[in-house]
């Protein structure tokens, strides 16, 4: 059986003030627990992102949030889809997220990527390293969080980053620690270091799309020694049910993301929604 989690990308409510924001993603996170949804996932942004809206729209900080909301739920695993590799050293990484862990109790899971919003870094003042740089970051970053998940004190020496007996207590809640999953549909690097250090991975994509990306790591998976079912995989989609809205979703969502994501279950009623995401999720069969 499939699972859901809900991703919230946007915090623009045109009726609930500054001091009532948190308040309103808290009631929506707890809806989607009750409701029976396994995961919240909040994205990693400072500015709000082109294909969602303008970028002087609100946008939280994501751990910051996640704890709050960690401290309003009680089942529901919490994540960043996903953290930018670039936005913070890799060690205080691991500390924020087994933070994260205890707060809510053994709920965090590693939302990680190579980071892809260059003007976002740059108004921020961070380095915006070349794509080969960040990958190498990112197989630093996989490493060392993994490591300081599982030991009290790590000391690792990367290419691009290096840690000398950094001490990580408490451990993580979790044993082994927060799964680690990767978002990105590279099928040189990204679904590489998937199958290498990733207990998740998520896509996007039509059907057809999603079955190519997973032979292509089923291949990667092969040549680590690792089993299919060690590797969870995920895929990241908008549901449409807005009949205003359901017409031009498609040429809407293309537009924003160069194509990736088309397959988005659309339709004007609920109904129609879930025969739409059932025909995606059988692509994970």
């Amino acid at each position: 059986m499939p699972s859901f989690g809900l991703q919230m990308p946007s915090f623009t409510f045109h009726d609930v003030p500054n001091e009532r924001m948190f308040e309103r993603i808290a009631e929506t996170a707890i809806a989607a627990e009750d409701a029976g949804l396994d995961s919240f996932w909040v994205m990693d942004h400072y500015h709000q992102i082109p294909m969602v809206g303008r970028d002087t729209e609100p946008m939280l900080e994501a751990y910051s949030l996640l704890s709050g909301i960690a401290a309003r739920t009680h089942r529901i695993k919490l994540g960043a889809m996903v953290t930018g590799v670039t936005h913070r050293n890799p060690a205080f990484l691991a500390k924020v997220v087994t933070t994260l862990d205890i707060v809510s109790s053994g709920r965090a899971i590693l939302g990680i990527g190579a980071a892809w919003n260059e003007r976002e870094s740059r108004a921020y003042g961070y380095d915006w390293p070349s794509t080969a740089e960040r990958f190498e970051r990112l197989e630093d970053a996989l490493q060392i969080c993994r490591a300081m998940f599982t030991h009290d004190r790590t000391t690792f020496h990367g290419s691009r980053h290096s840690v000398e007996g950094a001490i990580n207590v408490p451990q993580p809640v979790q044993s082994g620690g927060p799964r680690i999953l990767i978002g990105g549909m590279g099928e040189r690097k990204t679904l590489r270091l998937v199958a290498q250090y990733a207990d998740m991975w998520n896509g996007f994509g039509d059907p057809t799309t999603v079955r190519h990306k997973l032979a292509v790591l089923d291949g990667h998976r092969r040549d680590v020694g690792r089993d299919r079912s060690e590797i969870e995989t995920t895929r990241l989609g908008t549901p449409i049910t807005d009949p205003a809205i359901v017409d031009t979703s498609h040429a809407f969502l293309v537009a924003g993301l160069d194509g990736m994501i088309f397959g988005t279950p659309t339709g004007t009623t609920p109904d129609q929604v879930a025969d739409a995401a059932r025909k995606v999720t059988a692509a994970f069969a």
